[in-house]
């Protein structure tokens, strides 16, 4: 809207915010496992730093699946699959819609043909390679696509919704807030490992 977009603030922006938190666990991870973990296991350790450090922690750990890979208990750093593919989607998405603005794309439909893309891909291999599935971008990032939608909709609520936001009373808005809610206690009530994926 300002005509003020810098990649440079945006990617800063991100450096600042999850690059601290990132260090501290980095370190203390490195130095926990210096005193409590035996070599091959501080050998593979130093390798989740290092992915962790490059955001490809997601692509590390899919190299390390199969049979003679360790137990999710001993990869302290197993949690950054996610962080990786944050990352992944942060370092692509803007460009593309940096690019689909310069063409003057529409980005509701862009995101809503990614979104669906990356979600038919998850859907159509979870069978075959759940595992690929699991920690690959392309499979995930319609995840975080359901939040660019949000954004494009709060964004551009005055000109999607404006009937909706005249007539909607504050009666109408909380039982949606409590009917979002409710469907997330049921999610984490319900949802368990032994679910499928």
């Amino acid at each position: 809207e300002k005509k003020s977009f810098s990649f440079g603030v945006f990617y800063s922006r991100r450096v600042n915010r999850i690059f601290p938190a990132l260090l501290i666990v980095l370190f203390a991870c490195w130095a926990f496992g210096w005193f409590a973990l035996f070599a091959d296991e501080f050998m593979q350790l130093g390798k989740h730093i290092a992915g962790g450090t490059a955001f490809v922690s997601n692509i590390v750990l899919l190299n390390e699946a199969g049979y003679f890979d360790n137990s999710a208990e001993t990869k302290i750093l197993l949690h950054l699959w996610s962080l990786g593919i944050e990352e992944q989607f942060y370092l692509l998405w803007p460009l593309i819609l940096w690019a689909a603005w310069k063409a003057r794309f529409n980005a509701l439909i862009l995101i809503v043909v990614v979104a669906a893309i990356s979600f038919w891909l998850n859907i159509s291999n979870i069978k075959t390679d759940a595992v690929s599935v699991f920690y690959s971008p392309q499979t995930r990032f319609w995840e975080l696509l359901a939040g660019s939608f949000l954004a494009y909709v709060t964004m551009n609520k005055d000109v999607l919704l404006p009937a909706w936001r005249a007539t909607a009373s504050p009666v109408v808005r909380n039982c949606q807030s409590f009917a979002g809610m409710a469907m997330l206690v049921i999610a984490f009530s319900l949802v368990t490992k032994k679910n499928a994926f």
